[in-house]
Parts: C-alpha cells; structure tokens; sequence
C-alpha cells in the first residue's frame, strides 16, 4: 500500500470517528459504473464528485444565469454562480456541526442548479411548455441536473457522479417548503432513474433526498436565496426594508445577514442527535411568510415581469428553429457545430431530436441564447 493510500485510508477512519452515525460516510459512495482505484488516488468519492461538478462546462455556464432578475444591467445582482456557493456554504455549516459529510453536501450545493435553463423560472417554464407539446414531459431544473451530470457532460459519456450526490440534486427542490425533512434512505439507481421519469410526468411530485447531506442542501436552498433576494429588491427600488412583513422580521431579522443567520441556528439547534433535519415550527412559519411575501412582491412584481412575454417567444422560434434543423440535418447550424459536433453516438442515439433541443437550450446562457435570436427581437437591457 502506497503513503497516499495509508492517507486515504486514515481519512476514511477519522470520518468514522468523528462523524455522527447518520452521516453518509465517503466510502459508502457507490458509482453507476466500476472504476478501478489507482494507487496515485487520493481523494475521496464525493470529494471527487465536487472536482468533477467544479470542472464540469455546464458549471462555467453558471456565470451567466438568471437567478430572479434578468436584463437587467447591475453589478450586484446575485447570479445562479453566486447563488450555489451561498448554498454550499450555509449548507457546510450546518453539516459540520451536526457532523455530516462536508464533502457530499458541498458536491450536491455546487451542481444542484446546473441544469436550469437561461432567464430563470421564466425559462423553465417556457421551456416545460415547448417540452410537453413535443412530447417529452415537463422540462424540471432538477431533473435537467442530473441529465447533464449524467448523461450529457463529457460528450454524453457523463461525470459518472455518485448516487448519493445525484439523488441530493435531483430532490433539492427548494421552493417546496418543509418544517422537517427526514431522508428516505437504501436508494438505489433504479429507484433514482424512476423517480426521474415519475418527476418529469409529476412536477409537483415531492421527493425526498436519501442522505441527511441531501436534506441539509434542500434547506440550504432556501435558506440563501430567502433574503439574498430581498436584497437585490431593495437594491433595485422594487420594495423597502420596511415593506417586510412584521411577524418575519420579529423572528427572522430584516437583513439578508440577520436571516440566514437565524435560519442557520435554527436549523442547528432543531437537528441536533435527532434522524432529521428541522427548523423550529414559529421558525418555520416565519419563514414560510417571508417566501409569500417574496412571491407577491418581488417575483411576481410586474417590473420584474415586463420582457416576459417577448422572452417567451423567443423560446418558441428557438425550440422550432433547432428541431427543424435537425429534422433537415441543416449541418451548418448551431446546434450541429456547436452541441452535437463532439457528443458521443450513444448520445445521438438515445435522445430524440426533442430531447437534444431541449438540452441544447438548457445549456445555453442568457447573453448566448439572445445571441441565436434576431436582433430586431432582443429585448433591451433595463438599467436600473
């Protein structure tokens, strides 16, 4: 046994030790396919699962994605790269002191988001409405994930990612809101590929992660995106600090700071030696104020709103435009020189001309999906 070996050995008995018993420990990570271990190996499988998410192309991509707020020309509005390393760090927090497995919250914080389209949840449900007229289900962030991970990155060969880190994406559904989340565990990759397939017919179908690291990243979710976006609505003049409602500021703070601070604690001091992961039920209720206020105010607001109609045409000449290329094998398109070029013939063969648009359009970033659309059809950027 080689010195780097004897370190990953002892690494795998210190986690043993120091690690409660409901933590997932990294030798338990199982992978779809075998791959031998070399002697020069050294870290362990969800530390390598974040290495692979990290050096993943959909992760570069993350740098211009919409998180609420799109078109809009302002330096300190969060975008979706900044939004998931909020996620990985609250989410760390919380997993080192209840004792759980860093790494693997840190692999399902980092690529959790990686499959959501450009401008948002206008997007993903533009996109979901061009999918299901074509037949192919509703078209899920989450879902769309775990296709890039799996079955898309690497010219369509994958990141072969672990199961535990895989589940952990596909079930973060942070919008759905939870007091407590209890994991559902002894998954496997056929529980993992139906549950997939049931969520793309059933959006509203509520999945639970498999690993207390699973629960803790969904959490998270909220947790950093709660009062990150009540800060870029106030930075943009959409609401006042004072507009929040009373009983969320008693219990939760009126600062984005104050929030996840507070959240964080709660969280912590609800979990503690208990199966689950759990805010407080006053906590939670607070909380649950904070997101309708958000919804009413912010994402609903009409300013935030008012390129969405011309933003959802485009969709539709995209989607069109790139299934009529490769219906007529226009090889001089994008899609072909762009996506398809390098993508493996399992790839090709497996997906439907529907499924490689959506992909393709999935992957895009903002500024390069509006490049593919005529100039006359762009919208303008909003200077606040």
């Amino acid at each position: 046994m080689t010195d780097i070996q004897n370190v990953l050995k002892h690494l795998d008995e210190l986690e043993k030790q120091h690690l409660t018993p409901r933590a997932t420990l990294s030798c338990r990570g199982v992978r779809r396919r075998h791959e031998a271990q070399l002697a020069t190996d050294y870290r362990q499988p969800f530390s390598l699962d974040v290495d692979r998410i990290l050096h993943a192309r959909a992760y570069t991509r993350y740098i211009d994605k919409t998180q609420v707020f799109y078109l809009i020309q302002h330096d300190h509005i969060t975008h979706r790269v900044l939004h998931v390393q909020l996620v990985s760090k609250a989410a760390r927090t919380i997993g080192r002191f209840l004792r759980l497995n860093e790494d693997l919250i840190e692999a399902i914080a980092l690529g959790h988001d990686i499959g959501h389209c450009p401008f948002g949840h206008d997007g993903e449900r533009f996109l979901s409405g061009l999918c299901r007229a074509h037949g192919i289900g509703h078209f899920l962030h989450n879902v769309q994930s775990v296709q890039f991970l799996d079955r898309l990155e690497r010219q369509g060969r994958g990141w072969n990612l672990c199961l535990q880190t895989l589940d952990g994406i596909l079930c973060h559904d942070g919008e759905i809101h939870n007091q407590m989340l209890k994991p559902q565990t002894e998954k496997t990759f056929d529980v993992l590929d139906r549950e997939l397939e049931e969520k793309k017919n059933d959006p509203a179908l509520n999945l639970t992660p498999m690993s207390m690291e699973g629960c803790v990243v969904r959490m998270a979710d909220t947790i950093s995106y709660i009062g990150r976006d009540v800060e870029d609505a106030i930075r943009l003049n959409l609401i006042r600090r004072r507009d929040l409602p009373d009983a969320c500021v008693r219990r939760l703070g009126d600062t984005n700071g104050r929030i996840v601070y507070r959240l964080v604690t709660d969280i912590i001091q609800n979990s503690l030696g208990r199966d689950c992961i759990a805010f407080s039920p006053e906590v939670s209720h607070a909380l649950r104020l904070l997101k309708d206020f958000n919804m009413e105010r912010i994402y609903l607001n009409p300013l935030v709103k008012q390129n969405v109609r011309q933003i959802g045409a485009l969709f539709q000449l995209l989607f069109e435009q790139f299934l009529q290329d490769l219906q007529q094998e226009n090889t001089s398109s994008i899609i072909f020189s762009g996506f398809l070029e390098n993508k493996s013939a399992a790839y090709v063969a497996h997906h439907s001309h529907q499924e490689i648009v959506r992909d393709f359009i999935a992957g895009m970033t903002d500024r390069f999906f509006l490049e593919q659309c005529p100039k006359h059809l762009r919208p303008k950027r909003i200077y606040p």
